[in-house]
């Protein structure tokens, strides 16, 4: 009778390390939802940026697609001759996306160094700076940009909901502002305040909505508690939603306001 050989458990051992990984990320990005002083964010940020990329990829978190691809279905111009602000940007997670679909002219700034670092080894954006919006203004003359984008930076201790007018005001007439944030339960109170500062802005007519674009799938769930209905607790996802507004050209007169549909095709 042979010796029988023994396999080693590759696959259970693979799955474990997975499962420790995850459970890692989660408890790291779980920390940073839970961070509402601005200080204490900003330096946890810094501390994060060597690890950022490789922990949101293990989220599967896919808000820089969504925006991208909301974004660029709407604008008019020619990728290559479209100068685009990233605010908020990072690593450069969302310069990726647009660089993947022809846009080059790509402006960042964010409040953290250590992710201003990491962005810049990208070699995507053409101009960073240092800025932190809603303590100072951005760094841009006024009516700038083709289009201002700001993905995963509005919540408790990130971007005040008052700062959402800098953005305008650094769009050109006519031009796009993409914005978005989570929906989960945790973040429902400042979603909230941030739909009441859109609705006000749009009130006063200094841009229409285009799209308001709920996401099911935004990104994996930190917590139980935070998962969508009707998915399980151990590959769950939380939800989040995209808008999308076109500043005013001129003063238009009242009218039906655009229906709120998401992009074609997606």
């Amino acid at each position: 009778m042979g010796l029988r050989t023994r396999r080693p458990p590759c696959r259970r051992r693979m799955a474990q390390e997975k499962d420790g990984s995850l459970s890692e990320v989660r408890a790291r990005v779980g920390a940073s939802h839970g961070i509402t002083d601005l200080a204490h964010k900003l330096h946890f940020y810094d501390r994060w940026a060597r690890d950022y990329d490789q922990d949101v990829a293990t989220l599967q978190y896919r808000a820089p697609r969504f925006a991208v691809d909301c974004l660029t279905q709407a604008l008019p111009g020619p990728p290559h001759a479209t100068l685009i602000l990233d605010v908020a940007c990072g690593t450069g997670l969302v310069a990726a996306e647009l660089q993947a679909r022809g846009f080059l002219q790509l402006h960042g700034v964010d409040g953290s160094p250590g992710m201003l670092e990491r962005a810049r080894a990208r070699g995507l954006y053409q101009h960073l700076s240092l800025c932190t919006l809603g303590q100072e203004p951005l760094p841009s003359p006024e009516g700038t940009f083709d289009a201002v984008l700001m993905v995963g930076a509005l919540s408790d201790g990130q971007v005040p909901c008052s700062a959402i007018p800098e953005l305008l005001r650094v769009t050109k007439p006519g031009g796009l502002v993409c914005l978005t944030t989570r929906t989960n339960p945790s973040n429902l109170r400042y979603k909230e305040e941030l739909e009441a500062t859109l609705d006000r802005l749009e009130q006063a007519r200094e841009w229409e909505r285009l799209v308001a674009w709920p996401v099911d799938r935004w990104e994996l769930a930190t917590s139980k508690l935070e998962v969508v209905p009707g998915t399980s607790d151990s590959d769950g996802f939380i939800s989040g939603i995209v808008y999308l507004y076109r500043k005013q050209e001129v003063a238009k007169v009242e009218g039906v306001r655009p229906s709120a549909q998401p992009p074609a095709g997606l």
